[in-house]
């Protein structure tokens, strides 16, 4: 549902506060049509709202819902209730403050780092005032104004802006929905009532809480660091905890309001049956959906209104751990939730059956989606129809049981001992040790010694190819996977990005550009040592149906090439100057290094290998040559392609 609206001025002080007003307007209209999909039986499974242009002469105002099938009505009913229970009743104080923390919080973050930020951003910027006139004063005087302004900004002008959107004129209803029997969409006429039926209804006013009791109701008793040891030319400090712990810490000056938080632990769902393989592996999602400790999603976000952080626990195939961020000030509530995954995971069954309706609106039209079929085929495939690798259906989601869930989560986080936390950002481990020993040392201690299973979800040998017949447009879309053992060395995994990039560049120079077969080619590259080395590179292109087999024989005779002569000597330089430049700029990200530390210590390398561009010197035309012998055997791929039905 859109609202045309005439553009606002936003070039002096007052267009700014209106400005202001109107993104707290839309942050509290989204906050309440997020609770409604935390309903068992929610009316959406996606709602959201918005303001922005549609060009440069005309703004909107939206309102928005993903609903299942046969939901339209009843969605729409919900969007136009919830607008105007703002319209007669407005907003409340309580959540007006809430949201001016978090949006002043943001631009103090932005001021914080205000030397930090990527050039793309002022580029943007610099684009939006050439075109719409957009103002751009900086974030020095946006962060002063916001800080002077909001004060200014009450009930009344929020209310004042909710209703002057909702308006009968200029509005525009757009429904978007599968061709499918069965399901009906309704005519203009049959929507056209609803608005006057929201109108004649009595809507309620909002009640709004803020939580006032501590994350943590009691300070745990701390634990204490009981080793130290370090790499001092990496400036990496190393803790040991009394409870087994492990504490990797970088600080950096990257910027100066972020600390990025890893984590792992041995294990994963590996660890779980074939049985409970739908309920271990959405364990994490179903435990973080239910809220932390006595607190709801809902409640947890009013809590941490004005707050800088996030975290969220994850179990993968092979680990289970966490990973978040935060601001240095907000860095002790992190790990107070940290503390609550482990000792008081929230089970809610209300999030756990409205999270069932949500997927469930999505998967019920999948099936008839040609880019679903292809990627299932795909996944399949490579997988040799592994138990654990089925497509997720309504009949595989119906698997997934909450109490199963919940149970394998107590027990994947039942012990930290074997946990590695890495933190990477702006503090001192001395200033932070008190919060690492109380919160970090005081978790459950089993002493267990763990490891992952293989699954033994191993591709095919040989050529295998598969062809799907799906939908009636007039494309196809092509995979080609090369897959196969891989000696995990650090020259290797150079080597691995370094064909990649000449495969990409020489196969977007033939099959784009000079076949004008694709759009884009596109050449991606996976390795992995964990549960056995193996590697896989992708090749994938969309295309005229009639013009696979060509655009195929093309790519097999630039592979082909490459094996027998090597790529010229411009691309390598090319490849490695990118390898270069994406180094020099992951090495000013916090998350890049607590990444790549986590996974060093994860799989037993040494983190000084990250600064060695050795590797990458000794790259050379023979050297990518010896590769794509090694890694592009034509006697042993996947191919997919999806081609309409009604292709011959």
């Amino acid at each position: 549902i859109l609202y045309k609206q005439e553009v606002d001025d936003e070039n002096t002080l007052a267009g700014y506060r209106e400005l202001l007003a109107e993104r707290l307007v839309t942050a509290m209209l989204n906050a309440r049509l997020f609770e409604l999909t935390q309903q068992e039986d929610p009316p959406f499974a996606a709602g959201g709202t918005g303001q922005g242009r549609f060009v440069r002469t005309s703004e909107f105002f939206q309102l928005g819902a993903l609903v299942p099938d046969g939901g339209i009505q009843r969605g729409m009913e919900a969007l136009l209730r919830e607008a105007e229970r703002v319209a007669r009743h407005g907003f409340v104080a309580s959540e007006l403050e809430r949201e001016k923390a978090n949006l002043l919080r943001g631009l103090e973050q932005a001021y914080t780092d205000r030397e930090n930020q990527p050039s793309g951003g002022y580029a943007a910027e610099y684009v939006n005032h050439f075109l719409q006139g957009d103002p751009i004063p900086g974030i020095e005087f946006e962060y002063q104004a916001a800080q002077a302004l909001f004060p200014t900004i009450t009930t009344e002008d929020v209310n004042r802006i909710a209703r002057s959107w909702l308006s009968d004129e200029n509005r525009v209803v757009m429904v978007n929905a599968p061709e499918k029997e069965g399901v009906a969409v309704p005519t203009e006429t049959e929507l056209a009532p609803v608005f006057q039926e929201v109108l004649a209804a009595e809507v309620e006013p909002y009640e709004d809480s803020t939580p006032v009791e501590p994350l943590l109701a009691e300070t745990p008793a701390p634990g204490s660091v009981v080793a130290e040891d370090g790499i001092p030319e990496m400036e990496i400090t190393e803790w040991t905890l009394s409870n087994g712990v492990r504490v990797i810490m970088k600080p950096t000056d990257f910027k100066e309001d972020e600390i990025v938080i890893q984590a792992f632990s041995p294990g994963g769902y590996s660890l779980s049956t074939v049985e409970e393989h739908m309920s271990a592996s959405n364990a994490s999602q179903l435990v973080a959906m239910g809220g932390v400790g006595s607190f709801s999603m809902v409640d947890l976000q009013r809590k941490l209104a004005g707050k800088a952080v996030q975290v969220s626990p994850s179990i993968g195939e092979l680990s289970e751990g966490f990973s978040g961020s935060a601001s240095p000030k907000d860095l002790e509530t992190l790990f107070q939730m940290i503390h609550l995954y482990f000792t008081a995971p929230r089970k809610d069954e209300t999030a756990f059956q409205a999270f069932r309706s949500q997927v469930e609106a999505f998967l019920t039209n999948r099936s008839n989606s040609p880019q679903a079929a292809f990627q299932d085929t795909l996944l399949v495939t490579l997988t040799q129809h592994h138990p654990r690798a089925r497509p997720t259906t309504m009949a595989t989601f119906q698997e997934m049981d909450l109490d199963e869930a919940f149970a394998f989560y107590r027990e994947r986080f039942a012990d930290a001992s074997d946990f590695t936390f890495v933190l990477v950002g702006a503090f001192q481990p001395e200033e932070i040790r008190p919060m690492v020993e109380t919160y970090l040392g005081s978790l459950p201690d089993l002493g267990r010694e763990e490891s992952w299973r293989d699954l033994d979800m191993d591709p095919p040998t040989g050529v295998v190819e598969r062809e799907v017949r799906k939908g009636v447009e007039p494309q196809s879309m092509t995979q080609i996977v090369f897959t196969g053992p891989f000696e995990y060395t650090p020259e290797n995994r150079v080597g691995m990005r370094v064909l990649r990039h000449v495969l990409d560049t020489r196969l977007r120079e033939v099959v784009r550009e000079a076949m004008s077969g694709t759009y884009g080619v596109n050449v991606g590259s996976n390795y992995e040592r964990d549960p056995e080395p193996s590697y896989s590179i992708q090749i994938g292109f969309g295309s005229d149906p009639g013009r696979v087999d060509e655009l195929v024989a093309a790519i097999f005779a630039e592979i082909r090439n490459l094996k027998e002569n090597g790529p010229d000597a411009e691309d390598v330089q090319a490849a490695r100057e990118q390898e270069r430049r994406t180094k020099e700029t992951n090495l000013q990200e916090n998350a890049w290094w607590a990444a790549q530390l986590r996974f060093a210590y994860q799989q037993g390398s040494h983190p000084r290998l990250l600064l060695d561009s050795s590797f990458l010197e000794g790259v050379t035309p023979e050297t990518v040559r010896r590769d794509a012998n090694l890694w592009l055997n034509l006697e042993n791929y996947v191919r997919v392609t999806l081609y309409p039905e009604a292709e011959g």
